[in-house]
Parts: structure tokens; sequence; C-alpha cells
């Protein structure tokens, strides 16, 4: 069976009402390829605005969710409140996050599971710094971030899996198809060795890392490659040519 080709757009820390709601009118009214599937994620102030606007067929994401169902836990947002407010997916372990906040491989895991068992859908980030590609370590880096969620998650037919080398983000460099295909078919390796062959098969390995209109096409004919996360491009027009890249 296919892998449906997916799109996420992580609009991190950026955006104002008027933008996003351009942003969202863009994508309203664009001619997207139908069999792929599109969700974005805008801050977290304006995931309702994008819930209410965007047209059917497009789904919206938290880029964060505790892992607590409510409590006092300032400044966090639960899963319950998320599918409460027609959010239908998260994103978990950014590197943004891992670097920036300090969040290590447990916690990571343990807001992957409670998503999932709220319903959300998870897209579950891992990648390798600079330092660690150069020591020969990326499959390992990367297997180790994915061990932490098979420990506590046995079903992964909800995690697309985004693959984004650390160097790559918003660096304007990214990695070669060959370096990208390499990783995406170790995970797939991983999923069948150490969660099933039917999860290996149907899981979802996308690639993020300085995405643009110019390298997606090339990317997306690799064989586990099976869509992109994208930043900063998916602010502009050309978010649109990269959701469309394999049609």
């Amino acid at each position: 069976m296919a892998r449906q080709f997916f799109v996420g757009g992580n609009f991190k820390m950026n955006g104002t009402i008027k933008s996003i709601t351009d942003i969202i009118r863009h994508l309203n009214d664009a001619k997207l390829d139908p069999a792929t599937e599109v969700v974005i994620a805008p801050p977290t102030i304006y995931l309702l605005l994008a819930r209410e606007h965007l047209r059917q067929g497009i789904e919206v994401a938290a880029q964060n969710v505790y892992d607590k169902p409510n409590g006092a836990y300032t400044g966090e947002i639960s899963t319950e409140q998320l599918k409460d407010s027609g959010i239908g997916w998260t994103l978990t372990g950014h590197s943004e996050r891992r670097v920036l906040l300090g969040e290590v491989d447990a916690f990571i895991a343990s807001k992957t599971k409670s998503a999932l068992d709220g319903g959300l859908g998870v897209i579950l980030c891992v990648g390798e710094t600079l330092e660690q590609r150069e020591s020969n370590k990326t499959i390992e880096v990367v297997t180790t971030q994915l061990e932490a969620v098979a420990e506590q998650t046995k079903d992964w037919s909800k995690i697309v899996i985004a693959y984004e080398p650390v160097w790559a983000i918003g660096t304007g460099k990214v990695a070669t198809t060959e370096q990208a295909q390499e990783v995406h078919a170790s995970i797939r390796k991983w999923l069948s060795s150490k969660v099933s062959s039917e999860a290996s098969e149907k899981t979802r390995i996308i690639y993020g890392g300085s995405v643009s209109e110019k390298n997606c096409k090339d990317l997306a004919k690799q064989a586990d490659i099976d869509g992109f996360l994208v930043g900063g491009a998916s602010l502009k027009p050309a978010f649109i040519d990269i959701i469309n890249s394999k049609a």
C-alpha cells in the first residue's frame, strides 16, 4: 500500500493575525495536489484562527503539547484542550525545543504518548547535529531518539516521523538526496526490527531542513521520503510548490 504524501508547515514563532490570514487565504485558493495530506502549525495563539478559516481538507497542528491532562502547569497546553479546539495534530521533539528548552528524549516520548492516547496525530521530530554527523553518529542519535518513544508507545499508526538534521534547519544547507534517503531507509529498517514490519511499511517518514521549491522535487523522488516538514518556506508562496512536489 502506497503511503500518502505528507507536507507540514511549521510557522514557528512567526506571524500576525494579518499575515497568517493571508497565508490561509492563499492556501484556500490554491490548487493543491489532492493526494497530499497538508497540515500547518501556526503559533498557539493562532490555532483557532487557522482552524476557523482553513478550508476542509487542510489540518492544523500545535507546535507543542504537555504530557498532563490539566492542572497547575503555567504556559502549557494539553491534548484535551487541543482536541476541544478542533486541532488534530501536534509536533513533538523539534530540535529547537530539544536545544533551547532542554527537552530530553524521555520527556518527548511522554508527550508523544499523551498526545496519541488523547487521539492526536503526532509529527515526531528527530535529527542529529553537525558534530554528531561528522562523528558518524547520525543513525545512533536518531534511533536513540526513536527508541525512547518506542519504550512508551506500541502503536505508530498516527505518528509521522520527521527527520530534520539540526545542521540544516534554517541554515540554507540541505542534506543531499542521498544523505536524506540513507537516513530515511535506516529509520524504516529500525521500525521493522524494533516496532513491526507493518509500522515499517506504513509509517510516513518526512524530511525537514531548508526544504524549498528548488530541492523538493528531487527529494520527493526518493523511495523512503514520504513528504516534508517545512519551516521558513511555509510562510511564503513557495509552500504551494512544495505541497505539489509529488504531482
